[in-house]
């Protein structure tokens, strides 16, 4: 981590919702999700709201060497957004307790705030991590 990263971080990142990022294209196997609404998937609000964490913290890494993974998401989504609104997310980075980092997020699609909640992500040497994921899956056989 550079020491460019601080709490106290902010960053705003804005994304045009797709179709593809709907509920029934969430997990297409389900014949359940095919027949639900086609409004933002809470998945793909979970995976958008970890991307913009993502791209407030790469200018404080070095990147790609050392990245970060997330390690727990507690967001509230309270309210649909269909597809062609763009959801606006805001990430403030609040603590920072070795490797670390404690966020809070909220998203609005420009009628309505539809999440809000924290984010924690640990900041990881890529080719560690690669090769204890490498002898985990040997271990396993897979």
């Amino acid at each position: 981590m550079k020491n460019t990263l601080q709490p106290g971080l902010t960053f705003q990142f804005k994304f045009e919702v797709p179709p593809t990022k709907t509920v029934p294209h969430l997990y297409p196997e389900s014949e359940m999700f095919r027949q639900m609404p086609e409004v933002l998937a809470t998945g793909f609000m979970v995976g958008l709201m970890e991307w913009a964490c993502l791209e407030a913290l790469r200018p404080h890494l070095d990147w790609p060497d050392e990245q970060s993974l997330g390690v727990l998401v507690n967001f509230s989504h309270l309210a649909a957004t269909p597809p062609g609104l763009t959801v606006t997310v805001d990430v403030k980075l609040d603590r920072i307790d070795g490797r670390r980092l404690s966020f809070s997020v909220t998203a609005h699609d420009g009628i309505d705030k539809i999440a809000e909640g924290t984010h924690q992500r640990v900041v990881i040497d890529r080719e560690r991590f690669n090769a204890k994921v490498a002898e985990k899956s040997r271990a396993t056989g897979a």
